[in-house]
């Protein structure tokens, strides 16, 4: 399935209508297009058997990752729940258990060592902002002078993850 068939079109006008970002979409639309093409046919004439075994097929041949696995997932409840209205879709596209795996935390010297290393002056403030803030990458090369409230030590990030302010 492409943007160019017809329910390629509607399912990226869902998405569209649904204010689902730039890169969601392409991630969605891409999911489903492998799902099509495992099976060579339209997801139309696909059912909740061949969901389940084309989610087999990720976890045992494909080795697919946790994340890539929940976004054909998602990709496939929107598809068959939204685009299509079916009603089983719901129940049955399970999601996998979540990985449960701790965070690697620097060290207050290594954090240090790892700013002192960054030669620039500009670079570093930014490194320091985005470590200190928890930004995004996205959030950090949208940030504006104007976003930075010095008085108040309050940084305001606009249409952060989900074009959430």
């Amino acid at each position: 399935m492409t943007p160019k068939t017809p329910l390629g079109q509607r399912y990226l006008e869902d998405l569209q209508l649904r204010n689902y970002s730039p890169k969601t979409q392409q991630v969605y639309v891409e999911c489903v297009s492998h799902f099509a093409r495992y099976f060579r046919k339209s997801p139309e004439r696909l059912g909740p058997e061949e969901i389940r075994t084309y989610q087999l097929y990720l976890v045992h041949q494909k080795k697919a990752s946790w994340s890539r696995f929940n976004q054909t997932v998602c990709a496939l409840r929107f598809l068959y729940g939204k685009t299509l209205g079916k009603d089983w879709a719901i129940t049955h596209i399970p999601f996998p258990r979540t990985e449960k795996k701790l965070p690697v935390v620097l060290s207050v010297a290594e954090v240090v060592q790892f700013f002192a290393a960054i030669e620039s002056f500009k670079y570093r403030t930014l490194l320091m902002t985005a470590y200190a803030a928890g930004l995004r990458l996205s959030e950090v090369l949208h940030l504006r002078v104007s976003d930075i409230d010095s008085e108040r030590l309050v940084i305001r990030v606009h249409l952060g993850k989900g074009h959430k302010d």
